[in-house]
């Protein structure tokens, strides 16, 4: 399955349908020039938990982030297990006293999120101690959990 911006469900199942869309059938004819763009830039690649550990004390440092955006559809990510919530938390807590850039999107609700916590000072899990019921669902397009918590005062 081919995901393009554009068509009627955001999806294509071709490589023709994939080249008719509009958004991504833009070739450019020349190549861009980017010599010296990121001179003086140290680029690290590792576990991100790893690596604002090793730098977030360090001077002048700006850490990058693009995460998939909350509240989108990760269903196409190959490992259901990919982003979840708490990868996003995660992320929150890190990004605390450090200089970042954070890429999302109005789709996403993190910055709603975060404004959330921060504005009702939340500690805590309300569900911890409750049971939990899981009943698998599955259908032609369906995969999934339904589940019920139930906690007794």
């Amino acid at each position: 399955m081919w995901c393009a911006v554009g068509s009627a469900d955001n999806y294509v199942h071709s490589f023709e349908e994939f080249c008719k869309e509009t958004f991504y059938n833009r070739v450019r004819k020349d190549d861009y020039n980017a010599d010296g763009y990121l001179e003086g830039v140290e680029v690290v690649s590792m576990d991100y938990r790893l690596l604002f550990e090793q730098y977030r004390l360090v001077p002048d440092v700006v850490f990058i982030l693009d995460p998939p955006y909350l509240s989108t559809d990760c269903g196409t990510y190959t490992n259901s297990d990919y982003w979840r919530l708490s990868d996003y938390l995660d992320v929150l807590k890190c990004l605390q006293g450090t200089k970042f850039v954070y890429f999302t999107s109005s789709k996403s609700t993190i910055v709603e999120l975060a404004e959330w916590i921060a504005k009702n000072d939340f500690h805590g899990n309300p569900f911890e101690g409750a049971k939990v019921y899981r009943q698998h669902v599955s259908g032609v397009v369906l995969n999934y959990e339904d589940m019920m918590l139930v906690k007794a005062a």
